[in-house]
């Protein structure tokens, strides 16, 4: 009827997370991992992490993520992957060997999910560019990613995926040893009211940051893409 849009998403079956940080050289990472770790476990996430892996690592966790849940005995329901690390200037991810791993093909790896299939796949990217990177390069830098974002889904296989992106430009401005304004304000308004729309947190999240980054200080952009078809409540 007129009201099937506004159904939710069931979460009654097993929910899953992966957590992916690089901590070298990344000051300040290991309190965004803990922050995102005690969140995930207050929303019943099953959580798995690992720190500082290598390009080709970032690609082989996911798979074997994906291939846990698809051998999972009873329905999984929700998937949560943070991606953590340096970025480079398209929009790419630096694993801890400095090589390169693009967003797009670790989301295409969980949209091949079986288990998964109709269920909501959460996505966190945290590229820190700075340091060692020109820190001259503005938001403009991404516009491979900031044009896969804004196309619209090409395959089926992307349905039901959330992502949210953030450019944190400029290393020491942004992420000091106490966490990232992204995650840090994240874990706060999803402890603070959990029980609310995922969207309507992430707005929240939106408005915390612009008070946090409206000191001039700091230069950041946070990008939301979601092809959910339902609502998204982590809890009852």
């Amino acid at each position: 009827g007129s009201n099937l849009p506004a159904a939710r998403y069931d979460l009654s079956g097993t929910r899953a997370a992966l957590l992916l940080s690089v901590i070298h050289g990344r000051p300040g990472a290991q309190h965004d991992v803990e922050a995102l770790g005690t969140l995930c476990q207050a929303l019943s996430f099953k959580t798995t992490l690992r720190t500082d892996p290598t390009a080709q690592a970032f690609q082989e966790e996911l798979a074997q993520f994906r291939e846990c849940l698809d051998a999972h005995r009873t329905p999984v329901s929700c998937a949560l992957v943070a991606l953590m690390a340096h970025g480079g200037p398209q929009g790419q991810l630096l694993g801890a060997d400095g090589r390169e791993v693009w967003p797009e093909a670790l989301v295409q790896e969980l949209s091949r999910c079986r288990a998964l299939c109709g269920c909501p796949k959460i996505f966190l990217l945290q590229a820190c560019r700075g340091g060692h990177r020109d820190a001259g390069v503005g938001p403009a830098g991404l516009p491979w990613f900031r044009r896969w974002l804004r196309a619209s889904p090409t395959t089926p296989s992307h349905a039901d995926v959330l992502q949210i992106y953030a450019d944190a430009q400029g290393c020491v401005a942004y992420r000091d040893e106490t966490g990232s304004d992204f995650i840090q304000t994240l874990v706060e308004v999803f402890r603070a009211d959990p029980g609310r729309e995922v969207l309507e947190l992430l707005t929240e999240v939106c408005r915390g940051r612009g008070r946090a980054l409206g000191r001039g200080r700091r230069k950041a952009s946070l990008e939301i893409r979601s092809s959910l078809r339902r609502r998204l409540c982590l809890q009852a």
